[in-house]
């Protein structure tokens, strides 16, 4: 087992390589995103046996108003059906996933597909707050930081995130939309990287504009009515984007500009 990888030098890395911008590196260093990102990294990398890698990151709403609209069951079947998905692709054994919910919760770090802990309502329980622009960003420097782990080892590495929410920012206390919008751009700018959103209708947030401030292309947006079955069918739509972007350099490349719609 090789030692705890240190973050400083990863992302370290990542801007001498030209990869991280000066306002991405001061949106990481904060002491408990480090904590936060840490605990997602996961397998270590000389654990993986794959020539090539996709990490596949899901961060869903874990907020009040989830189970206030009754859609609890939706977003488990969702994840699990990704899974599913993911676990009955070619790709599979070149697939990490990683789950951590919006207010910071871990359900399971960077592994295998047949690690991956299922939704369900002992460990799902959504009735805390939105603050997602806080965890964006420590999601999406857990993928950096894992990225750059596999490219240092010469590891081809490329992502496919997911984040998930049915109301705007409530509760950030560090970052805001252009915080985010610093790293997305970043993270896209290398062309190892798709970023999607699903903003799951609440009556009154217009989700377009909230995940175009952060930096989130237009057509990774996934805007789905607040029915179980669209909930349902957004997901199933992330997944099939996921298998296609697996499906090495060029399905990647291809999916990347097709969006949700290619």
């Amino acid at each position: 087992m090789s030692q705890t990888p240190d973050l400083n030098s990863l992302f370290q890395s990542a801007h001498d390589e030209g990869l991280l911008s000066n306002a991405s590196m001061q949106a990481l260093n904060v002491v408990d995103i480090g904590a936060q990102i840490q605990a997602g990294l996961g397998i270590d990398v000389d654990d993986v046996m794959a020539s090539e890698v996709v990490l596949v990151t899901i961060m869903p709403d874990d907020s009040g108003s989830i189970a206030y609209n009754g859609n609890t069951q939706a977003v488990c079947d969702g994840h699990n059906a990704v899974l599913d998905a993911l676990m009955a692709s070619k790709q599979k054994d070149n697939i990490l996933i990683h789950n951590r919910y919006l207010n910071g919760f871990l359900l399971y770090p960077y592994c295998p597909l047949p690690h991956a802990v299922r939704m369900d309502d002992r460990n799902y329980n959504p009735d805390k707050g939105t603050p997602l622009y806080d965890q964006t960003v420590a999601i999406l420097g857990t993928v950096l930081a894992k990225s750059q782990e596999f490219a240092d080892n010469g590891v081809p590495v490329r992502s496919v995130t997911l984040i998930i929410s049915d109301g705007a920012d409530l509760h950030s206390v560090r970052a805001r939309a252009n915080t985010v919008e610093a790293l997305v751009k970043d993270m896209l700018m290398t062309e190892n990287h798709i970023i999607a959103a699903m903003g799951i209708d609440d009556g009154s947030t217009d989700f377009r504009q909230v995940f175009r401030e952060m930096g989130i292309r237009d057509r990774w947006i996934l805007t789905p009515g607040n029915q179980e079955s669209e909930i349902r069918k957004a997901f199933q739509v992330f997944s099939q984007s996921a298998i296609q972007a697996s499906q090495g350099a060029i399905g990647f490349s291809q999916t990347s500009l097709g969006g949700f719609g290619g």
